[in-house]
């Protein structure tokens, strides 16, 4: 039996490598060794020098990528082909880098200091709009590329979430320096989510570093799949038998300017270091009761997520923190679309036991259709304590054919330019946020599942007015 069990395992694994080699070719922007990226061994200090480095690796991105590409590669939505629709270098600013929106005039204090903190694969664009409200509003904005991002996807084949910590904290450095004795907060989207609780708890242990006053987390990474834990004996496995394509969980064209298609296989494993590093540090932190001086969090969350475990964001998060001015905001369903009976299960089933629960310390809202026939929105808001909800009207509405928000939309308004779906008659580049190509299946390298995921958020504006009422730039 024993034999027969090995054998079987043996046949299942080799069956299991052949499909994950059968993945498309390799290019150069997955095989490109930017060794002019940051990490902890770095010999960077402040964030002027971690800029400097970050501009000899795009300049090495210049040489090692875009010099590179295949004549077959050169086409009109090849991010890595310049001058086509999806080249960064076609927008005024390339928001693959770091940024910063200093106060004016330089003579003058800022209200307050914001870090900015991108997702997974993702770039310093995906908050850009946030970034230049909260400008707008007196603070001091820093917009972090994270190592490994806005440049190739062979960027985060090695990347560590130390090494993306270590810059968090640089930036956080850097901000204190700018904006003196005002306020610093955080803003973090997915995994940029995970760092900001990262540095939140590390700030907490450690006297010497920034503190942050306050937190706002989008889509945040608190919990991910345990099947992560796996992910790197697929990458070990094909660096022990030479296949380079094990290393790599997706091989997708590279159309998207500002995110990556493909994914690395360590990309999924430093998020699940990174979720299971916060996980730990925050039982032992609530056990010893040194969670009480954790900044207040506003959160906000699509109650179906395909990226990140909503439940987990309530178990591992919100639920170890004492009662203080937290906030937990869900994206629910709209329920005029009709297509309860298509999904797998009720998403919406965890909503009345964290409503009507007696110990939960947080203030939860529930952003759902004002009635069972109405495309019109309503906040339903229930305090501490409190089990009748507070209803406002916020003037929004669920667009026609959309049954829910995504992990992805949350950040985008409706006129961004490149994910939104009111987009402008005057394109700079390529338009991502309404495509809806019919045809038959499997004609077409990118998932039609993926084409068809909701790009940007219907209700960005409410998003926006409560992350500058929770970081006190603007009136409540």
């Amino acid at each position: 039996m024993a034999i027969g069990l090995a054998g079987a395992f043996f046949i299942f694994l080799g069956a299991g490598i052949h499909t994950l080699n059968q993945k498309p070719d390799l290019k150069v922007w997955h095989t490109a060794e930017l060794d002019e990226e940051f990490t902890t061994k770095s010999s960077v200090s402040s964030f002027a020098e971690y800029l400097a480095l970050e501009d000899r690796l795009f300049e090495q991105l210049s040489e090692e990528v875009y010099d590179q590409i295949e004549p077959d590669d050169q086409n009109s939505i090849n991010r890595y082909h310049r001058g086509s629709l999806s080249d960064p270098g076609r927008w005024p600013s390339n928001w693959n880098r770091s940024f910063e929106l200093g106060h004016e005039p330089s003579n003058t204090q800022p209200r307050a200091g914001v870090l900015l903190i991108h997702g997974l694969s993702d770039s310093p664009y995906s908050l850009r709009a946030i970034g230049e409200q909260l400008h707008a509003k007196g603070a001091h904005v820093v917009g972090l590329r994270v190592p490994g991002h806005g440049t190739a996807p062979s960027g985060l084949v090695d990347t560590k979430w130390q090494d993306m910590a270590a810059a968090v904290e640089i930036a956080m450095r850097h901000l204190s320096e700018q904006v003196g004795d005002r306020p610093i907060y955080m803003v973090g989207y997915s995994n940029g989510g995970a760092l900001a609780v990262q540095y939140a708890l590390s700030a907490l242990e450690d006297p010497e570093l920034p503190k942050v006053q306050r937190i706002v987390l989008i889509s945040p990474e608190i919990g991910v799949s345990p099947a992560a834990a796996l992910a790197i004996w697929q990458k070990r496995i094909g660096w022990f038998l030479g296949l380079k394509k094990l290393a790599w969980n997706d091989v997708l064209p590279e159309y998207d300017p500002f995110k990556y298609g493909s994914f690395a296989v360590n990309a999924g494993d430093l998020a699940y270091q990174l979720t299971n590093e916060n996980r730990i540090r925050l039982s032992r932190m609530a056990k010893q009761q040194k969670l009480g001086e954790f900044p207040p969090v506003l959160a906000f969350q699509s109650v179906v997520d395909a990226t990140v475990s909503a439940p987990a964001l309530v178990k591992d998060l919100f639920n170890r923190l004492p009662e203080g001015d937290h906030e937990l905001v869900l994206f629910g369903l709209n329920r005029t679309a009709k297509m309860e009976p298509l999904f797998k299960e009720d998403p919406t089933k965890q909503i009345p036991a964290l409503r009507n629960n007696p110990s939960r310390t947080f203030v939860f809202s529930h952003i759902v259709n004002a009635g069972p026939s109405e495309t019109d929105v309503i906040e339903q808001r229930w305090g501490i304590g409190e089990s009748n909800s507070v209803d406002r009207d916020i003037g929004l509405r669920w667009p026609d054919n959309v049954y829910s928000l995504a992990h992805v939309a949350l950040p985008f308004p409706e006129n961004d330019p490149v994910y939104g779906g009111d987009q402008p008659k005057e394109r700079t580049g390529i338009s991502l946020g309404n495509i809806a190509m019919r045809g038959e299946k499997g004609v077409l390298q990118v998932s039609a599942i993926d084409m068809l995921r909701l790009r940007w958020n219907p209700f960005y504006p409410y998003l926006e007015e409560r992350v500058l009422q929770h970081l006190g730039l603007s009136p409540k």
